[in-house]
């Protein structure tokens, strides 16, 4: 499964943005998906995921609130919708897939995205 992450850009804080994670080669339906940002200098850090049927999701504590993960498996995407956007927002976002249960580590997912970069002015 190939993953292309979409939807970043330069934007003022207050603003929305919303990511895409299109997969192709291979279906998403059957694979919790996650997105994963890391700013420069920092570590990956898991933002949110959501399980192969949209019935669990799991939230990182900046990111409740204010971001929303939704998945569409008939268009084999999963979306990141972001409002209210900080500063700190601003990340490369990568969006993460794997067949096994959703997990917050990073090391658990098998197909990766490249990033897209949300910059978020003040």
């Amino acid at each position: 499964v190939q993953l292309q992450a979409s939807g970043g850009g330069l934007v003022q804080a207050g603003a929305s943005l919303r990511l895409s994670c299109v997969a192709s080669g291979g279906t998403l339906s059957k694979n919790a998906v996650a997105w994963f940002r890391q700013a420069p200098g920092k570590e990956r850090d898991f933002v949110v995921g959501i399980s192969w049927n949209g019935g669990e999701t799991f939230y990182a504590d900046a990111a409740k609130g204010r971001f929303t993960i939704s998945r569409d498996n008939a268009a084999n995407t999963v979306y990141l919708e972001m409002n209210s956007l900080k500063p700190e927002d601003t990340a490369a976002y990568y969006c993460a897939a794997d067949p096994r249960v959703l997990s917050r580590n990073p090391a658990r997912y098998r197909f990766w995205g490249q990033g897209t970069l949300v910059t978020v002015s003040s």
